[in-house]
């Protein structure tokens, strides 16, 4: 697969994200919160910098999102048993989700504040 042409690679990423869209309703919860995002940043048309921090907030969300499927894949096809550590290692990347889901929130909240303030 490596040094494949931009249009296989870009294959591969595409079947990836199709992928991670069956298989995990987390995702497919994300992106409709994204949507939300955008649909209340159109609303509120606020100024080119809060559009720019809800787009890479909603990006950041989704893509560790992604990436945390993706642990998850690999931890449990080499090792499907329950062990501590792997729990460990599934809920730290889950951990991560969720610090962006924060910072994405605060940055929704900091918005609708600067829009009504402003």
């Amino acid at each position: 697969m490596k040094n494949r042409d931009f249009y296989h690679r870009l294959g591969f990423a595409a079947s990836g994200i199709v992928e991670a869209w069956r298989r995990e309703r987390s995702l497919r919860a994300q992106v409709v919160l994204g949507v939300v995002a955008v649909v209340v940043t159109i609303a509120l048309a606020p100024g080119l910098i809060w559009v720019a921090a809800v787009a890479l907030s909603i990006a950041l969300v989704l893509a560790l999102e992604l990436l945390n499927t993706a642990v998850e894949c690999v931890i449990d096809h080499l090792h499907p048993d329950d062990a501590p550590a792997i729990k460990l290692a599934k809920d730290i990347a889950a951990g991560a989700v969720l610090v962006a889901c924060i910072g994405a929130t605060i940055v929704g909240l900091l918005m609708i504040v600067s829009v009504f303030r402003g």
